[in-house]
């Protein structure tokens, strides 16, 4: 038995649709309660944050594929690789302290970069995409300055990130003190691709993220919340968020 009561191995959910990522007939089936990350695809494994990512590119920049686009902090799972196989002017980063800024790491053959200071030049990018990263930032008022100027005019950031606070304000977690990481709240650490450690959580993101966005970086912000389960997106804390350079509408 799991920690839900049911026998392990059993599907606590199952629905039939098409998935965004991989475009499949296919089934979704949850093994838990926690649909933002067990709503899995059977063709392609991927969860409702991720379909969520590809309905908002396939809806509102059907020509993903023609642009230049960079993924800062890409996971292993298969929408990252269906933008790399599927963009041809797609550039994933890491942040990667073992390889200079701007140069490939070796590992994980990615750039290396810091997303608070980037080596990229001003209008590099149609579209940048960060999928839960932001609340693993110790600057993000910096980060989302430089997704700003690397981005072209008309230009969007698609970001994912958990809004745990809702309509409460946003709540620092860890802050850094010189060198030194300083737990404001008991840590909290997310999966990192690169590190097996994980990453720690440095802010718990309410709605504000987007007055955050627009008042550091002068970008407009949608929040869009999909629930779609013939589509497999359905699940909390699914919110993608749209943030256009300041003069073009926002959606």
């Amino acid at each position: 038995m799991d920690g839900t009561g049911t026998p392990a191995g059993a599907y606590l959910f199952e629905h039939k649709g098409v998935c965004p990522v991989c475009e499949a007939d296919t089934t979704f089936r949850a093994e838990g309660p926690y649909f933002r990350g067990t709503l899995k695809c059977i063709s392609c494994d991927s969860v409702p944050r991720e379909r969520a990512v590809v309905a908002v590119l396939a809806k509102y920049f059907p020509n993903w594929r023609s642009m230049d686009i960079h993924e800062g902090s890409p996971s292993l799972r298969r929408v990252s690789r269906k933008l790399a196989e599927e963009c041809k002017g797609y550039i994933g980063s890491h942040y990667d302290t073992s390889v200079p800024f701007g140069c490939i790491g070796p590992s994980h053959g990615l750039r290396s970069e810091n997303l608070e200071a980037q080596t990229f030049a001003d209008n590099s990018f149609d579209i940048v995409i960060t999928q839960d990263v932001f609340e693993h930032l110790f600057r993000p008022d910096l980060a989302i300055k430089e997704v700003a100027r690397t981005l072209r005019q008309g230009g969007a950031h698609i970001c994912t990130v958990p809004i745990v606070r809702k309509n409460n304000p946003s709540m620092r977690r860890a802050e850094k003190v010189g060198d030194q990481i300083r737990n404001i709240e008991p840590a909290h650490y997310h999966g990192n691709p690169i590190d097996p450690n994980g990453s720690l959580v440095t802010i718990g993101w309410g709605y504000d993220i987007a007055a955050y966005f627009f008042r550091h970086a002068d970008l407009t912000v949608t929040i869009i919340d999909i629930d779609n389960i013939d589509m497999g997106i359905r699940a909390d804390l699914n919110e993608v968020l749209v943030c256009r350079k300041l003069g073009i509408p926002s959606l």
